[in-house]
């Protein structure tokens, strides 16, 4: 029977795994559809290679950083030998979180897309993906630093982010937010006066939705499964990212007044805020959650875009750094058993623990690509940007004129 459950276990977690593996389709589609025509080619190309360097990075060095085993530098054959015991357990966990890890420099990606180059943001990748990433990681999953132990200590319960809103969406969103700054705006976004003088509407709204779908659709592999056991699987973590999802679909088509753009990002809105508390919090604190979730995406993209003239071309700071901040702070509120929730959560430890999350990806985020900066610069020439990453970096379009073929 201890066989067969550990079997059901890595059958689990391998699903998870492709299911959110999967997701980085998503990611991919949604900046195509959002980003102009002459960089779609460039979204696509950037979001498959950074896979390619976040599993390198996450198994060479990420890993070891989060959970102490260094997968990538077992040269005895001791460690697979104990891997092969445990049915190889181990490294379905270790694919299921490097999709984790890699969802980081997709987020990004969204942000700095249209003008950045090549290379420097793949180089960027490895070391967030390795060192940043991680770091956090392991302080809030793994218990490393003794922190979660200080907050158990002094609020009664430790910092609670059940799949990931400040792990991954924060840290991803805040990360991003530092990279958009450092690479300043597009050419010709702004005009003297401050004010959008081009407006870049989405390229192609299809490929946009079918984004934002395959998403919402992997999602539930990101939340369900992040139980790491069946023993451990709960249909209240589906039926909370269902209306979660559900309320930052309606958020956003109401007040953002039917725009495409912001209906087909509300339920990822949702979705982010629900990842801390969804095994937690009640179906109605969830739909609650992705309520202020999508509201708070409007607005907040807007006001970035407008007010403090943040260049984020798919709003990614808005949508994944802030709506994951407003869900782990949201676990301390509705999962209070007073609020129908289970309890065992703080509202403290949820507000010093996204606080620790954030400082990490600033910093980290900073010192990455403050360097890369300074060593190999971070965009692309005025040309280049004006021509289109697809012509300047790939040298094809994303559909070759006929007398190209």
């Amino acid at each position: 029977m201890e066989q067969l459950t550990t079997s059901i276990d890595v059958l689990f977690i391998l699903l998870g795994a492709i299911l959110v593996l999967f997701m980085h389709a998503g990611f991919a589609f949604l900046e195509v559809g959002t980003v102009q025509h002459k960089n779609q080619v460039n979204a696509l190309v950037k979001i498959m290679s950074d896979l390619g360097i976040s599993t390198v990075a996450y198994f060479f060095v990420g890993y070891g950083v989060a959970y102490g085993v260094f997968l990538g530098f077992n040269m005895d054959g001791a460690l697979t030998q104990a891997m092969t015991e445990r049915s190889g357990y181990e490294l379905v966990k270790f694919f299921f979180l490097m999709t984790f890890a890699a969802a980081i420099p997709a987020i990004v990606s969204g942000g700095i897309a249209e003008r950045a180059k090549f290379y420097p943001q793949l180089a960027a990748t490895f070391f967030i993906v390795a060192l940043v990433y991680p770091f956090f990681e392991g302080i809030a999953w793994n218990g490393n630093f003794g922190i979660q132990e200080f907050l158990e200590k002094n609020y009664g319960a430790g910092f609670h982010d059940f799949a990931g809103s400040i792990v991954v969406h924060g840290v991803g969103g805040w990360i991003a937010l530092i990279a958009v700054l450092l690479l300043g705006a597009r050419q010709g976004r702004y005009n003297k006066e401050g004010k959008i003088k081009m407006a870049h509407p989405p390229s192609s709204i299809p490929f946009l939705a079918l984004g934002a779908w395959i998403l919402s659709v992997g999602w539930f592999g990101f939340n369900v499964m992040s139980a790491q056991a069946i023993e451990g699987i709960q249909g209240l973590v589906a039926m909370n990212s269902l209306m979660a999802m559900v309320g930052g679909i309606l958020a956003a088509t109401f007040i953002g007044d039917k725009d495409p753009g912001f209906v087909h990002n509300g339920p990822l809105a949702g979705l982010v805020a629900i990842c801390a508390g969804s095994d937690v919090v009640s179906p109605l604190g969830a739909l609650a959650i992705g309520l202020i979730a999508g509201a708070l995406f409007v607005k907040a993209f807007t006001w970035t875009q407008q007010n403090l003239k943040i260049d984020d071309v798919l709003g990614v700071w808005a949508l994944h750094g802030l709506c994951g901040l407003w869900g782990a702070i949201a676990v301390g509120i509705f999962g209070t058993a007073a609020l129908g929730g289970l309890g065992g959560v703080a509202i403290e430890s949820q507000i010093i623990g996204s606080l620790i999350g954030i400082s990490v990806a600033v910093i980290g985020a900073t010192v990455v690509y403050g360097i890369i900066k300074k060593v190999s610069g971070l965009r692309l020439t005025e040309e280049q940007e004006y021509n289109g990453a697809d012509l300047s970096i790939h040298r094809i379009h994303a559909n070759p004129p006929r007398e190209d073929y």
